[in-house]
C-alpha cells in the first residue's frame, strides 16, 4: 500500500493476514477523468526516456531514465514516482476538506454529530499538539495499570482479554470475515500476531541486515521504556526480554509466502475444538469480550500450530516477562499518539524500512489519520470537488469493454479445457464492478470523535470499527460495502466477493488522460484494470468460484498446465536483484501480482487494438507507434525512485516487486513486445520460448 495508517488492534489486524489473499494492489486502475482538472503534462514526454540505454535492453531506464536523472526523492517519502504525485495532489483536496472542518468545529460553526464535525474534531485533536504533550502518558495509565496488577500466569489469560479489548495487545487476534467456503456468512477468524517485526523471517534469519534490524529493534524497546521512565539498565534488560519472547512467537509461526495459500489458513472448527486445541484462554468468553454475538459456534483457525504453541506459553514465559512484553506492546501501539519524544523514537526506528530522513509533516500525518478513521465521509467531499457523475460512466464503460476482451480471450486459450472454460467465463461475468465511490455512504452515527482527544478519538475508532464487523456475523452479507476509501491511489480485486475495485482517487491524470490517444490510456489505465481483473485468475484467486468460495473448479490437467506457467513466473522473478547481488525479489511471494501484470498487459494491449481497428490507427505521434506508445505509457506510470531500506523491506514482506521489474518483467514475455520495439531473441528483454511464462 501506499500510505501507512495508524496500527490496529490485533482483533482487527486479522485482515492483516486476508490482504494476502485480497489483492490490495499498490497500482489500482484509471478510468476517467474528474471534473475540472488542471492541465496535465504530455501523456509521453521525450524528455524522461535514456535513449542512450536500448529499448531491447532494458526498458525500463530507456522508458524513464531522463525523468530518474532529474528528479529526488522528497525527505518525508520513501519513495517517488507517478503513484506518489498523484497521492500528493489527492492528499491537498483532503486537506483542505479536514481544516475546514476542524476551523468549523473551532468556530462552532459545525453541529455535533454532522460528519463534517466528526472530521474536524478528529482532525483538529490530532493537530492539537500541544494538548497532547500536556497529557503526556495519561492516555495509557490504565492500561499499564491493569498489566502491573498481573500476579500469576492464571491471571493472563483474563488479562489479555481485557488487554486485547482496550488497545489490542493479545499477541494473536480474533475478528470476524467472511468464511472462505461459505461465502454467505462471516464468521470469527483466528489468526497469529505478536511481532513487532513484519514477518518471521527478520526473527529467523542469520544474514547480517537481519540480524542489524534485530539489533535495531532492541535499541529502540530500550529507548521507549527509558522515554516511558525506566531506569537505562532494567530498559536494556526488558528489551532483551522482549526480543527472546518475539523469537519464540515468530518461531511458531508462518511466513507470509505459506500465508498467500487460502487452504493453508483455512481451519473450520467448532469453538470447543478450539479450546481443545489452547484451553487456557477460554475462547468464547475472550470473543465475546470482543464484542462477538452470543451463539458463536464456529470459527477459522489460521494457524493452529500457533495457538498450540501459544497455549504453551502462557505458562512456559515467566509472568514477569510477560508483563514486560505487554508493556512494550501497549508502549509501541499507542506510541503514534503519545507525545513528540515516542512519536520521534518510532519513526526513527521506522527508517530502518523506509530510509526516511524527515518525518511528515503534522498536518500529513493528521490528514491520513482522519481519511482513514472517517474515509467516506471524507470521501464523499472529495468525490464532489473531483469526480463527477459523467466521469463515472465513462470510467463503467472503459471498465465493461475490457472484460469483454478477457471474456473472448478465455475462449481462445488452446491450453484450457472447455470445462473450465465454461466455469472461468461463470466467474468473469460475476465480477461485480465498483467504481468511483460506494452507491451508498458509510453510516458513522455511532462514531463520536471528540475535539482535543487525540488519543481518545483513536480508541473510538478502534472500538467503533470492531463493534461494527462483529455485528455483521449472522447477518446478510453486504456485498455494496468498500475496503478503501474514495481518494486512495489503488484499487483492488476482492475474492470472496469476486469484485473489481477503482476508487475515484485514482481515476486521474496520468492514469488517465482525456487528451491522450488511446494507445497511451490502454497502456495506462488499460492495463491497470486489467491487473485488477486478472487477480480473479491469479494463483489464488482462481481457487475461488464465481460467488466467492474457495474451492477446486479447474480440471487436474488444467492446473497442471496452469501452475507449470506459473513456476516459470515463480523462477523468472527468483533471478532479479535489487540494491546489492544478494539480495533477490522472491518469486513465490511476488507471484500473484506479476500474473496480475503479466495477464493485465496481454488483456490491455488486445483491447487497445480492438479499439484502433473500430476506431482507425493515429500515425507516429513524438516518433512512436501507438504499439510503442502502449508499452512506454505502462513503465512510465511504474517510474519510481527507491530508497535501498525500502527496496531491501519490500522484497522480505510486499507481495509487489520493485518497479523496474514490474515493467521488464511481464514485458519481456511478450511477444507483442519484442515486435512493437523491434526486439531479437537473445536480446535482454526477450525470454527464450522455453523459459518464457504463457497464460493468457
Amino acid at each position: 500500500m501506499l500510505t501507512s495508517l495508524a496500527s490496529a488492534p490485533s482483533s482487527l489486524a486479522v485482515m492483516r493476514h486476508l490482504s494476502n489473499i485480497v489483492a490490495l494492489a499498490a497500482l489500482g486502475a484509471a478510468g476517467a477523468l474528474g471534473a475540472q482538472q488542471p492541465a496535465t503534462p504530455k501523456p509521453i514526454d521525450r524528455a524522461n526516456l535514456d535513449t542512450t540505454c536500448a529499448a531491447c535492453s532494458d526498458f525500463y531506464t530507456f522508458a524513464n531514465g531522463g525523468w530518474l536523472e532529474h528528479n529526488t526523492i522528497p525527505a518525508k517519502y520513501s519513495e517517488w514516482g507517478a503513484f506518489e504525485e498523484l497521492q500528493d495532489k489527492n492528499e491537498a483536496v483532503v486537506r483542505s476538506i479536514e481544516e475546514q472542518a476542524a476551523a468549523d468545529v473551532a468556530a462552532g460553526r459545525s453541529a455535533a454529530g454532522a460528519n463534517v464535525y466528526k472530521i474536524g474534531a478528529f482532525f483538529g485533536a490530532c493537530m492539537d499538539t500541544a494538548g497532547i504533550e500536556t497529557l503526556g502518558t495519561k492516555p495509557i495509565e490504565a492500561s499499564m495499570g491493569r498489566i502491573a496488577a498481573i500476579r500469576t500466569s492464571a491471571d493472563l489469560p483474563l488479562a489479555l482479554t481485557e488487554l486485547e479489548q482496550s488497545d489490542g495487545l493479545a499477541p494473536f487476534g480474533v475478528g470476524a470475515v467472511q468464511d472462505f467456503k461459505n461465502a454467505n456468512r462471516i464468521i470469527p477468524f483466528a489468526s497469529q500476531g505478536g511481532l513487532s517485526l513484519p514477518e518471521k523471517k527478520y526473527y529467523t534469519s542469520t544474514d547480517t541486515s537481519m540480524r542489524r534490524i534485530r539489533d535495531g529493534l532492541v535499541a529502540h524497546v530500550t529507548r521507549m521504556f527509558e522515554l516511558n521512565g525506566e531506569p537505562a539498565a532494567k530498559a536494556a534488560a526488558d528489551a532483551q526480554t522482549v526480543l527472546a519472547i518475539e523469537t519464540q512467537f515468530a518461531a511458531s509461526s508462518m511466513d507470509n509466502v505459506q500465508m498467500r495459500d487460502p487452504n493453508a489458513i483455512y481451519h473450520l472448527m467448532t469453538v470447543a475444538q478450539f479450546d481443545s486445541l489452547a484451553p487456557l484462554m477460554h475462547w468464547r468468553s475472550f470473543m465475546t469480550a470482543q464484542g462477538a454475538p452470543a451463539g458463536i459456534t464456529e470459527l477459522i483457525v489460521a494457524q493452529p500450530e500457533f495457538f498450540t504453541a501459544m497455549n504453551g506459553y502462557l505458562t512456559s514465559i515467566p509472568i514477569e516477562d510477560w508483563k514486560t512484553l505487554l508493556r512494550w506492546r501497549l508502549l509501541s501501539h499507542a506510541a503514534p499518539y503519545l507525545p513528540k519524544r515516542f512519536v520521534d523514537e518510532d519513526f526513527n526506528f521506522g527508517k530502518l524500512f523506509t530510509g526516511q530522513t524527515a518525518q511528515l509533516p503534522r498536518w500529513q500525518t493528521c490528514e491520513r489519520n482522519t481519511n482513514a478513521a472517517l474515509g467516506e465521509a471524507v470521501g464523499q467531499q472529495y468525490v464532489a470537488r473531483t469526480f463527477s457523475p459523467a466521469a463515472k460512466t465513462r470510467a463503467k464503460a472503459i471498465v465493461d469493454n475490457i472484460v469483454s476482451v478477457l471474456h473472448d480471450r478465455i475462449q481462445q486459450l488452446d491450453w484450457m479445457s472447455d470445462s473450465t472454460k465454461v466455469q472461468a467465463t461463470t466467474k468473469l461475468d460475476a465480477f461485480t464492478r465498483k467504481i468511483g465511490y460506494p452507491d451508498s455512504w458509510r453510516d458513522y452515527s455511532k462514531l463520536q470523535p471528540r475535539p482535543r482527544e487525540y488519543a481518545a478519538n483513536m480508541r473510538r475508532v478502534s472500538d467503533w470499527s470492531r463493534a461494527r464487523q462483529w455485528s455483521k456475523v449472522g447477518k446478510p452479507i453486504d456485498r455494496s460495502e468498500w475496503s478503501m476509501t474514495p481518494s486512495a491511489v489503488n484499487a483492488y480485486y476482492n475474492p470472496f466477493w469476486n469484485e473489481i475495485v477503482f476508487p475515484a482517487g485514482i481515476l486521474q491524470p496520468p492514469f488517465y488522460d482525456p487528451n491522450a490517444d488511446d494507445a497511451v490510456n490502454y497502456g495506462a489505465m488499460g492495463a491497470v484494470i486489467g491487473h485488477e481483473m486478472s487477480h480473479g485468475f491469479d494463483d489464488q484467486g482462481r481457487r475461488f468460484d464465481a460467488k466467492g468460495n474457495l474451492r477446486e473448479w479447474w480440471t487436474t490437467e488444467d492446473s497442471q498446465k496452469y501452475n507449470a506457467q506459473a513456476q516459470r513466473v515463480v523462477d523468472q522473478f527468483n533471478a532479479y536483484t535489487v540494491v546489492d547481488s544478494t539480495t533477490h525479489v522472491n518469486g513465490k511471494l511476488t507471484l500473484g501480482e506479476n500474473i496480475g501484470d503479466l495477464g493485465g498487459l496481454k488483456i490491455a494491449y488486445l483491447a487497445m487494438e480492438k479499439s484502433l481497428a473500430e476506431h482507425g490507427r493515429p500515425g507516429l505521434i513524438d516518433g512512436f507507434t501507438p504499439e510503442q506508445r502502449f508499452f512506454l505509457a505502462w513503465a512510465q506510470v511504474w517510474r519510481t525512485l527507491q530508497r535501498d531500506a525500502a527496496t531491501k523491506a519490500q522484497v522480505n514482506t510486499d507481495p509487489h516487486a520493485p518497479a523496474k521489474w514490474r515493467v521488464n518483467g511481464p514485458l519481456s514475455n511478450m511477444p507483442e513486445f519484442k515486435a512493437a520495439w523491434g526486439c531479437k531473441d537473445g536480446d535482454p528483454m526477450v525470454r527464450a520460448d522455453s523459459l518464457r511464462a504463457v497464460i493468457w
